[in-house]
């Protein structure tokens, strides 16, 4: 299972949803901030009801292809959400409903049946069939794919009816529909990918999907349109936008763009331009639910072995303080390391559990007198390393504020902390290259997941993940969370992976900070598109429209 990690794009501290560019930096914010207690989540904007023929949106970066099985990240995602289809639909509100199959059941714990619609057609006029369908998703499940690992418990895929594809599995995977609302469903052409060969995704060469947006032209370095498709299968979608043009910008030059109605919107990763926007005439900024979350990950260097100095450095954090100052007011304290868009199910069962982790004796939103004592005392008996805890930053607002943080928490507590500042392109080798964490005790981290369910987070704490940096293991953690990955009833599912995550608190495998929603900008004109973090997969241009007819 794929969990999306955010990495730090040139000028940004963060890379956004649903795999460059998540959330979090404050970039070009020029002093600007949000007062919390007036942000509004929102999942959606009022619907559009005017036409519109061309609109500019600006996204962080130019995609580096359209295959998105070479290459997802987030500027890709914006545009190819409204090109290319799935079997399931991740909706505005974070839950899942049927697309391009009409229904997906379990007939078994190990047997999944995906019944096909019968009228989808590809952009090409071809009938999507069952054998697109197994084409697709095998070749979602190559080794050298991008989402080969939400395939790693998949035994088989096979055409069993005109209309009707069967997924077979090693063991059950309660995930894998979840998985089918993002980018291992996209359904393509075979024939269209197969006979573009190599030039499939490049500038100059057309798209193979289903959406209500096919690819009008992608000129390198300058722009990429999509057009309204005139022959789209779902008669029911009337986008009343004409074409996007995309081009590609981020820091003062997006807040430039936006302001002078150069570009009419953007899906931000970043809060200062946010903040900055917030307060433009002409220009509405839009919150949404999001999975984004900042954390402390502790390595395994030895200094914060012991759980106790975990806990106490959590004890001591000023979370209020890093949402005001490193996120402009755009980020909420959290005990939890996966924000709430996560919570595509049993929505009040997570949120009890949320509140019940921030009541717990490990978490503080502004430490207390009371605090900092019982912070000392787990320092006095865990016995404070004999040298300083080096925590990494990239020298972004973001993170310089939160290590700041961490260092004045240590201070007040018995530790020596160092803050080693390194270059933006080493700290996305922190992800992939295990030894270039050697030296670093504790490493901020932006992180989203690509599924609206929580399950998809705790597997970074299981023995032996690749992100459990930490070294971190528990035979009964990671049976919980095997469990609720092979459970298919919803509210059993979330059962376990609240107990998973109590888990995951109590030993502080991670110290969570602050979690940030979904920013979009619109010019005032404009409406319709969803403001949550579901724009990586969901068709929003087909929403976009003018206020007023």
């Amino acid at each position: 299972m794929r969990t999306k990690l955010c990495t730090t794009a040139v000028g940004l501290a963060s890379a956004l949803l649903f795999t460059a560019g998540c959330s979090g930096a404050t970039s070009g914010s020029g002093g600007a901030s949000v007062d919390p207690a007036k942000l509004k989540l929102t999942d959606t904007t009022p619907k559009a009801s005017g036409a519109a023929t061309t609109v500019n949106w600006l996204v962080e970066q130019e995609p580096a292809t359209l295959d998105m099985d070479a290459q997802g990240g987030s500027s890709t995602r914006t545009v190819m959400a409204n090109i290319c289809e799935r079997l399931l639909l991740l909706k505005p509100d974070m839950t899942t409903a049927p697309r391009l199959a009409e229904k997906a059941e379990y007939t078994g714990d190990k047997k999944l049946v995906l019944t096909l619609r019968d009228d989808v057609t590809f952009h090409d006029g071809a009938r999507m069939t069952a054998d697109d369908v197994v084409w697709s998703l095998k070749r979602h499940a190559r080794p050298e794919m991008n989402e080969s690992d939400e395939y790693e418990d998949v035994d088989t895929i096979a055409k069993t009816g005109a209309n009707e594809v069967t997924v077979t599995f090693k063991k059950p995977s309660a995930l894998f529909t979840k998985a089918l609302a993002g980018d291992a469903g996209i359904i393509m052409e075979r024939e269209a990918v197969e006979k573009q060969g190599d030039d499939f995704g490049t500038p100059g060469h057309p798209d193979a999907c289903t959406g209500p947006y096919r690819l009008k032209s992608w000129n390198s370095g300058s722009s990429l349109t999509i057009e309204r498709s005139a022959d789209y299968w779902d008669k029911g979608v009337r986008p009343l936008t004409k074409e996007v043009v995309f081009r590609w910008a981020s820091g003062s030059a997006l807040v430039n763009s936006i302001s002078t109605g150069a570009a009419d919107g953007a899906y931000l990763t970043a809060t200062g331009p946010a903040a900055v926007l917030s307060k433009k005439k002409g220009v509405r900024a839009y919150y949404g639910q999001s999975t984004t979350a900042w954390s402390l990950s502790p390595t395994n260097s030895g200094a914060l072995e012991d759980a106790r100095l975990r806990k106490a450095l959590s004890l001591a954090m000023d979370r209020e303080g890093i949402a005001k100052s490193g996120f402009n007011g755009l980020a909420e304290p959290w005990a939890t390391p996966v924000g709430p868009g996560a919570w595509g199910y049993e929505k009040a069962a997570f949120q009890k559990a949320q509140k019940d982790l921030e009541r717990s004796t490990a978490y503080t939103v502004s430490p207390s007198a009371d605090d900092i004592d019982r912070a000392k005392k787990l320092v006095e008996q865990a016995g404070a390393p004999s040298k300083p805890i080096v925590v990494s930053s990239d020298g972004s607002e973001s993170q310089t504020v939160i290590t700041n943080a961490v260092r004045g928490a240590a201070q007040k507590i018995g530790l020596k902390v160092t803050v080693k500042t390194i270059a933006s392109s080493r700290y996305d080798e922190f992800f992939s290259d295990p030894g270039s964490r050697n030296g670093f005790d504790l490493i901020p981290v932006d992180w989203y997941i690509s599924k609206a369910d929580p399950a998809g987070f705790y597997d970074n704490g299981i023995s032996g993940n690749a992100n459990n940096w930490l070294g971190y293991s528990d035979k009964g953690y990671d049976a919980l969370v095997g469990k609720a990955q092979q459970t298919i009833d919803d509210r059993e599912r979330a059962k376990l992976v609240i107990d998973a995550q109590t888990k995951f608190a109590d030993d502080a495998v991670w110290i969570p900070l602050v979690q940030v929603p979904s920013v979009m900008v619109l010019g005032d004109k404009y409406t319709g598109a969803p403001a949550s973090m579901v724009s990586m997969y969901y068709p929003w241009a087909a929403d976009l429209g003018t206020k007023k007819g």
